[in-house]
């Protein structure tokens, strides 16, 4: 391993070599088959997300109801029982917010969630001890008597080493909670972040190669979506000058908006491109470098013109391509559809399996490989009574499974605190770049995880991986050289990034 401070160039890419290696598991039409359908079975649930709660090595999953009791599913090898009453969780207040952080930094994930308006307040901070919760939000400074609580966010903003707390509101400025030994501090008025406009989702990530981490925070009513960019002491809003401000939607159009903004590699470049869910015309903006985007939506098919609440990417197929899934939603008493988009190289084709399609709009969704067979399954949430949270098996063939490679990110003393964190991979022994995905501060709905990143792989060649995570101006990079994914079946390569 070793340590630099700056990123370095990306000069090749393997998404222009990929047809070459084109096989028929590549092209079959997505199979995907409900686990536990009479678990999971309750409607009225609008956000979800994953991490191993209780730290026996596979992924549990945190839904949010609209007022019936929270579930938590714990995951004992490959089979789910909601354990939230157990775990003091099961909350029976509508929830519109769900983020899984180690904020204490003491191993295990703790729970930060955000409710509609009611006894002691909109936002609870749950602490992880050893797989149950204890309610320390009033303790831990996080209390807030009111507001429409959208997406919560943890990140190491400072680059201090620990995780403070994003939080965006549809209706009062948006706070960020920096944390200071475990008690926060809201100190998103002097940063500039305190945004009175009607956010949803935001993503965090280094959008300008500085080697900070900045937010672009999707907005609606018509309001304009911000870039964040991150100038140490303060930051500043950037995204009309690169074109960002609508997201590919109608300017100043009161009935558009932006709920959801997703960053990951479309093409293969190791560069994160954004993705825009809107209610209006969907955006796809690919990263050129140092802060500038193109408008790509209408060349790669994601224009369509549609009520969309969130977007979610995976390699479902394992070929090398992040795919992505987009939700509808529900209001006016339309049902607007969900896509399955799976990425050809230069353009996203809708694959949406008919048992999909044929489910009233979801809310949420989330990827992650629970039962740790190689590929990405998928978890959905339906805001409608009659509408299931579903969690659909991949059911991918087996040699086309394998293909892949989990990389889980974790600070030196081997704690989850890296959020914002991009994992690249490269051809071993070249800068032939195979992808890059970051360790998400935010995805689906409303809603972070706390999860390995997942890479589908066209081969099984050995593999250097190099992961950057931005902290106060510089970029730490470290590479392991030589993984042979073979060896890592059933389990994620650890990286420690200092």
């Amino acid at each position: 391993m070793h340590v630099v401070s700056r990123m370095p160039h990306r000069t090749l890419t393997l998404m222009a070599l990929t047809s070459v290696a084109v096989t028929a598991w590549m092209v079959a039409p997505p199979i995907f088959t409900p686990v536990q359908p009479e678990l999971f079975a309750a409607g009225g649930s609008f956000t979800n997300a994953w991490a191993d709660y209780d730290g026996d090595g596979d992924a549990d999953i945190f839904v949010g109801f609209n007022g019936t009791p929270n579930r938590l599913y714990r995951n004992d090898a490959g089979t789910f029982v909601d354990a939230a009453a157990d775990a003091g969780v099961a909350d029976a207040r509508a929830t519109r917010a769900v983020a899984w952080g180690d904020y204490d930094a003491d191993g295990d994930p703790d729970l930060f969630v955000g409710f509609t308006a009611g006894a002691d307040g909109v936002l609870r901070l749950f602490r992880n001890d050893g797989g149950r919760f204890t309610n320390v939000s009033r303790d831990a400074g996080v209390m807030v008597d009111s507001g429409a609580v959208r997406q919560s966010a943890w990140i190491d903003v400072d680059g201090d080493g620990d995780l403070d707390l994003y939080v965006a509101f549809r209706d009062k400025p948006n706070m960020l909670y920096r944390n200071d030994a475990g008690r926060f501090v809201n100190v998103a008025e002097s940063l500039g972040l305190a945004d009175p406009r009607k956010s949803v989702g935001g993503v965090w990530f280094d959008a300008d190669d500085d080697g900070d981490i900045d937010l672009y925070q999707g907005n609606m009513d018509g309001e304009a979506n911000a870039l964040w960019r991150n100038e140490g002491e303060h930051f500043t809003d950037a995204a009309s000058e690169l074109g960002l401000a609508w997201g590919a939607r109608t300017p100043n159009d009161k009935a558009t908006g932006t709920v959801r903004t997703c960053a990951a590699d479309v093409n293969g470049d190791g560069r994160l491109d954004i993705f825009t869910a809107n209610y209006g015309t969907n955006g796809l903006f690919l990263n050129r470098g140092q802060g500038k985007f193109d408008d790509a939506s209408h060349a790669w098919g994601v224009d369509m013109e549609s009520h969309s609440d969130a977007c979610a990417f995976a390699d479902f197929d394992n070929d090398g391509r992040l795919d992505l899934y987009v939700n509808g939603t529900v209001t006016g008493g339309v049902s607007y559809r969900d896509y399955l988009f799976r990425n050809t190289g230069t353009r996203f084709d809708d694959v949406t399996p008919p048992n999909v399609l044929e489910r009233k709009a979801d809310h949420g969704v989330q990827w992650m490989d629970y039962d740790r067979d190689g590929d990405e399954d998928l978890a959905l949430t339906g805001v409608q009574g009659d509408a299931m949270h579903s969690l659909l098996r991949n059911d991918l063939a087996a040699v086309a499974a394998r293909r892949s490679l989990a990389v889980r990110v974790l600070d030196g003393r081997g704690r989850a605190t890296r959020a914002g964190a991009v994992v690249r991979l490269y051809r071993t022994g070249t800068r032939l770049s195979l992808g890059a995905r970051l360790v998400d501060a935010g995805s689906g709905y409303d809603a972070q995880n706390d999860a390995p990143v997942h890479f589908g792989l066209a081969a099984m060649a050995a593999v250097d991986v190099e992961v950057t995570f931005p902290a106060g101006g510089k970029a730490r990079v470290i590479t392991v050289r030589g993984v042979k994914p073979g060896e890592y079946a059933g389990r994620a390569l650890v990286v420690r990034v200092p």
